[in-house]
């Protein structure tokens, strides 16, 4: 009840933050409009500084005490190979499925008339997807640094080499663990504080955007929005078939779980936003605690479903709209080259932007074009936000199910 009511609330934020929204940017002064919503945009960083202060020692201990659970490195990797085939399979589903709705609907071909007054800087760093830089955003120099940051792929390897020394210390390692478990315990009842904090944030974040870029946005680029929307339903009926065959009837039981986190997600734009309630759900839909808290950062890093598709629906798009066309071996080479550097940026402000930065620079395609996306991606990120947590949602309970690790779930 608690959980329906939080929903409802949430809800509502959304539905009052586009009223109040629309109003400001309607009535106010036009000079004020960004100073209004700055002043909003106060309320959703706050809300989001929150639930990042609870991440990094969530993380910490409750893939620490998963994998210490586990009992030694075997069963680590294991689980690991299981997960990551998972992934690597959504991942080659996602952007394919972005690959072949850009083509048939050529949302790019309207807007070649736009392109010719574009220049200038996106804002956008395209030299950000290197091996060096890679290798940075995944092996820690400090945990403490890794943890300030919350650099959620070092926290995980981290993680990964203390649980495995705690199961191979054994017994004297014990004490630890069963702190680490009470913390990680501490850590879901803060989130449930945070949480009560959720529709102002929400209401906060949608009244800042639409009072800056007005509804308008929504109308101007409304076909594109519209077919991307489009891509996201038929992705999520993707991944649903895909963890039925797994999960049965059960998966529509983990969507309906999972729809606060969802919803939460889609809002505020933020995959991030939603992890910690994420991951209390999975538990409570039957999800193994260890498992969960392995899989679940993992796929923060390697699994963002909705952001893969959103990487070849866009670039096509960008290229669609210079008159750039690519041959189907051109298009799988590109492909596979997202496949690659999708992977393990998710500590990266904008990290879709900055993956499709990258993609255009090694393609040819002019940078500028990435403007087309600028003022309204925002409203793609909602759905690109909410889609990540279905999919790795999804994923986790399949892993539980490979390892026979899912229990009955708890009643609501």
């Amino acid at each position: 009840m608690i959980s329906n009511r939080l929903t409802s609330y949430i809800l509502a934020g959304l539905v009052l933050g586009l009223i109040a929204g629309y109003a400001i940017n309607e009535y106010a002064d036009p000079a004020l409009h960004a100073e209004i919503a700055g002043n909003f945009d106060v309320v959703t960083k706050i809300f989001l500084r929150l639930i990042k202060m609870i991440i990094a020692p969530l993380i910490l201990s409750t893939l620490v005490v998963g994998i210490a659970k586990m009992g030694d490195g075997k069963s680590v990797g294991r689980v690991g190979l299981k997960t990551l085939s998972w992934f690597l399979f959504a991942s080659l589903v996602s952007l394919t499925l972005g690959l072949i709705l850009v083509n048939l609907f050529r949302p790019g071909d309207a807007l070649q008339q736009a392109t010719q007054q574009l220049s200038g800087d996106s804002g956008v760093a395209t030299g950000a997807l290197s091996v060096a830089v890679f290798i940075e955003h995944a092996v820690p120099a400090s945990i403490v640094d890794g943890m300030a940051k919350n650099e959620i792929l070092q926290i995980l390897v981290f993680s990964i080499f203390f649980g495995l020394a705690a199961a191979a210390i054994g017994e004297k390692a014990k004490p630890l663990v069963h702190v680490m478990d009470s913390l990680a315990h501490i850590m879901l009842k803060v989130t449930g504080y945070v949480m009560q904090f959720a529709p102002l944030a929400v209401f906060a974040a949608v009244t800042a955007t639409i009072a800056k870029s007005g509804m308008g946005v929504v109308g101007t680029y409304g076909i594109f929005m519209a077919e991307f929307y489009f891509g996201i339903v038929l992705l999520w009926v993707l991944l649903i078939a895909m963890g039925f065959v797994f999960l049965r009837a059960r998966v529509f039981d983990l969507i309906k779980r999972v729809r606060e986190p969802i919803l939460l997600a889609f809002s505020t734009a933020s995959s991030e936003a939603a992890y910690p309630k994420t991951l209390e759900q999975l538990e409570k839909f039957g999800v193994n605690n260890r498992i969960a808290s392995f899989v679940l950062p993992l796929g923060y890093s390697f699994n963002l479903d909705g952001s893969m598709m959103y990487c070849t629906f866009a670039t096509l798009f960008i290229a669609q709209a210079y008159g750039i066309e690519f041959s189907a071996a051109e298009q799988i080479t590109m492909l596979l080259v997202l496949m690659v550097t999708s992977k393990g940026i998710a500590g990266v402000p904008r990290a879709s932007l900055v993956v499709i930065a990258a993609t255009l620079v090694q393609f040819n395609i002019p940078e500028a074009g990435l403007l087309l996306l600028l003022g309204f991606d925002h409203f793609l990120d909602m759905g690109r936000s909410a889609t990540n947590v279905v999919g790795n949602s999804i994923a986790s309970a399949v892993v539980a199910k490979w390892e026979g690790q899912l229990g009955q779930p708890q009643p609501d």
